[in-house]
């Protein structure tokens, strides 16, 4: 891992120095799910976050195999999430499913930003300017914010302001389970975490200061010909800048670089990995999903899910711990093409 995180170094910084071009990496991506071992005599129910083609990424050739019962691509209602959702009668002994496809995913670089903002209404971005359960934009968050972006007036102003600090201020704890689980005001007091836990706190801060932001969850592609990329899932954020659109930053692989090169917050490195995580993210990552207290299609039991960058499954009403792989038993696999 340190050697995989010493050669992103060297793009990340040759990109930031203007000594590289935009880039693109494609294969196959194939994800095994089992769910045989889970108790008999309950429906047996999986939800996928399922991926689809835009402007930064190409999905093709899918295929979906398995002995389910029941099988089809719903959407969320709220934020638009495809899920590929299957069960299995309460006597079904084997639960099997394949689901493979084709991705082809470029870097993104958006910095041309326009010299002056236009008027826009912030009603029609109620949706990421809003709190979350577990991401307020009140009391200590509020004043968090209104401190950090003091003296700035533009949305483009304030998103710089609050990138800063969290840069400067959370860190990467590698003993955090998974990805984190985003609680900000956990997080304002210990900001320790990985990628959904400083993902988390911009867009909360962001919210805070009237910037409308969201947490994307998605799955690290693999740099090598072959390799399991099972535990590869992360989490970045975009922000809404008005007369432009949204803008990638991930304030969170910057931390991360600064972790395994044990880098100090003044090293040239440093400020190269800021520079191109402010509008720039490389091309080895796949988008999954967006938000945060999610109802699936078909709904779940229980509460709303916090969020859905893994899959997620039920026995009955019993939820199952999707960060446990070798429980759950799935795999994903990448072979570059």
């Amino acid at each position: 891992m340190r050697k995989l995180g010493f050669l992103l170094g060297i793009l990340w910084v040759l990109l930031s120095a203007g000594l590289a071009w935009a880039a693109s990496q494609s294969g196959l991506v194939t994800m095994h799910f089992d769910l045989s071992a889970q108790p008999a005599g309950e429906e047996v129910k999986l939800w996928i976050p399922y991926p689809v083609s835009d402007q930064d990424q190409l999905i093709s050739e899918v295929k979906v195999s398995g002995d389910y019962r029941r099988g089809a691509v719903y959407t969320e209602p709220v934020h638009g999430n495809p899920i590929l959702f299957a069960s299995w009668d309460k006597g079904a002994r084997s639960r099997k499913l394949i689901l493979s496809f084709q991705a082809r995913r470029q870097e993104v670089q958006r910095r041309n930003f326009p010299p002056r903002e236009p008027c826009w209404d912030p009603a029609d971005y109620q949706a990421y300017l809003k709190a979350t359960r577990l991401g307020p934009i009140t009391g200590e968050v509020k004043k968090l914010a209104d401190s950090i972006t003091k003296g700035q007036h533009s949305v483009r102003g304030k998103a710089k302001a609050i990138y800063d600090w969290v840069c400067q201020h959370m860190y990467r704890d590698p003993k955090t389970r998974g990805c984190g689980v985003g609680d900000v005001c956990a997080l304002l007091q210990k900001p320790g975490g990985k990628c959904t836990d400083i993902s988390s706190v911009y867009v909360a801060l962001a919210r805070a200061a009237g910037v409308p932001a969201r947490e994307i969850f998605g799955l690290r592609l693999g740099k090598k010909p072959e390799e399991d990329i099972t535990q590869y899932q992360h989490c970045w954020v975009e922000f809404f800048l008005p007369g432009y659109g949204w803008v990638p930053v991930d304030p969170a692989d910057v931390r991360k670089a600064m972790l395994v090169e044990k880098l100090t917050p003044e090293d040239p490195k440093t400020k190269a990995y800021e520079k191109y995580f402010w509008g720039g993210i490389d091309q080895y990552r796949l988008k999954l999903a967006v938000g945060r207290d999610l109802v699936l299609n078909p709904p779940q039991s229980g509460e709303p899910l916090n969020t859905f960058g893994y899959p997620f499954a039920q026995v009955g009403n019993r939820t199952v711990d999707w960060l446990e792989p070798a429980a759950f038993k799935y795999q994903f696999s990448w072979k570059a093409q």
